[in-house]
């Protein structure tokens, strides 16, 4: 997978010793671009030009991502959870005991509302979200044909 200048500076600045600092300071920021510079064969300015471009734009799409899930109604978040959770749209319907008709039309309005495509877009775009809270805890098999929930959602 290809890296953006700046997961590859968040990458390296995370390798630094936490000991030292919970920051890295500006010494080790600038170390860290001047290698990227090299690294690249580029100038440390249109290094940091593109980082902070870069940096903002992540900025730009995670405020977007929050915005749209704050239009999310209750339900809305709960099946976007499971889908991120790797569910089908069988399963959630099963689980929320709801038609799989019902669980593609609140997919299509949550996929318009974060203005993607599909479930995988939506997966990738919340992939660092942590949605265990919206996991079902209890054990339980959705039908006689179906995989038990536990075996869907825990993955090596």
């Amino acid at each position: 997978m290809l890296m953006t200048l700046w997961q590859q500076l968040c990458e390296s600045v995370d390798q630094l010793d936490p000991a030292e600092n919970s920051l890295p300071s500006y010494q080790q920021v600038l170390k860290e671009v001047r290698e990227l510079a090299l690294d690249q064969a580029r100038e440390e300015e249109q290094v940091i030009l593109d980082l902070l471009n870069q940096a903002l734009c992540d900025r730009h799409r995670q405020s977007n991502t929050h915005r749209a899930w704050e239009t999310l109604s209750q339900r809305e978040r709960e099946v976007t959870a499971l889908v991120c959770s790797g569910l089908t749209g069988r399963q959630i319907a099963a689980y929320l005991v709801l038609s799989p008709e019902t669980i593609k039309t609140h997919v299509r309005h949550i996929l318009h509302k974060f203005e993607l495509g599909s479930r995988q877009e939506l997966r990738n775009q919340l992939v660092d979200w942590d949605f265990n809270r919206w996991i079902p805890e209890h054990a339980w098999y959705l039908s006689e044909n179906e995989p038990h929930i536990r075996d869907v959602l825990i993955k090596d």
